[in-house]
């Protein structure tokens, strides 16, 4: 399947959650730091930062159902689902107050588990669950869901539109070509679970913002400035009402870590750096 070439290695390991045959990549030792990516997307999304940081810290990385090499689910996606699947995971590697790192629905499911266990900290990576549900927003969520959709039922069309909205709106950047390429290839393949994710943005159990403003650990959000699916004004708000919450802005769509990988790398030290690494006060929200 295409969509392999956008996971974690084939060197992974296999973790079974609720009848889910979850991909998961340990790879370094020291802290936990867990990655969680977007949907349509695959743990190889991170891969630059496991090389970069697996000297220091144990760099997990979790393919989400039916993407990446993970095995398909029987509930449909979304930031719940994907919170709960987070937590069987990390309960079974025995890893308890990670720093997790989270984009798009990746970042919603990071703020869920945050908000039921103890974490380190917190990054945000253009996270879902911060936008006001207004009505043109679940309009927006409900014509995403059927553009999805046509591509799970074949739409000769599909494929050319998909590598546009790629190219030119989730990750312009060039230095995220290859994995955008990657992504782009098995865009038909993910079609069905980026639908079920799009229909799960517009229901009202989406809006994470009263979620996030109770968190109680350090949180770095970073954001890409032309960000066109979660634009950072809809969502300042939400992140100004987070307690421990610093805000740094990319250039770049959607993935701050693919599109300006070295920028956003010293970032995140410097993040990971300022944590308490006893873990003291990582209560959570």
């Amino acid at each position: 399947m295409k969509r392999y070439a956008c996971g974690v290695p084939e060197t992974a390991q296999f973790v079974d959650c609720d009848g889910v045959r979850l991909a998961v990549s340990r790879e370094g030792q020291g802290p936990a730091l867990v990655c969680l990516h977007a949907v349509g997307h695959g743990g190889g999304d991170f891969a630059g930062l496991a090389a970069m940081l697996s000297d220091r810290y144990e760099v997990i990385r979790i393919d989400w159902p039916g993407q990446g090499r993970s095995g398909a689910d029987n509930r449909p996606a979304s930031a719940a689902r994907y919170s709960e699947l987070l937590a069987q995971v990390l309960q079974q590697l025995q890893i308890e107050c990670p720093v997790i790192v989270g984009n798009s629905i990746g970042g919603a499911a990071a703020m869920l588990y945050a908000s039921k266990h103890s974490v380190a900290g917190l990054v945000l990576c253009d996270a879902g669950g911060l936008v006001p549900m207004w009505p043109v927003v679940k309009g927006l969520t409900r014509l995403f869901r059927g553009f999805f959709r046509s591509g799970e039922r074949g739409a000769r069309w599909y494929p050319r539109l998909f590598r546009w909205y790629y190219r030119f709106m989730v990750l312009p950047a060039p230095a995220a070509r290859l994995q955008r390429e990657r992504i782009i290839a098995a865009g038909s393949e993910c079609a069905g679970v980026l639908a079920e994710a799009w229909d799960s943005f517009g229901q009202p159990e989406a809006d994470l913002r009263a979620v996030a403003a109770r968190l109680q650990v350090p949180v770095w959000v970073a954001w890409s400035r032309s960000d066109r699916v979660i634009p950072l004004w809809l969502c300042r708000p939400a992140i100004r009402r987070i307690p421990q919450a610093q805000l740094t802005r990319f250039a770049g769509g959607h993935s701050a870590f693919l599109e300006q990988p070295d920028t956003f790398l010293g970032a995140l030290i410097a993040f990971l750096a300022s944590l308490d690494p006893s873990g003291e006060g990582a209560q959570a929200g």
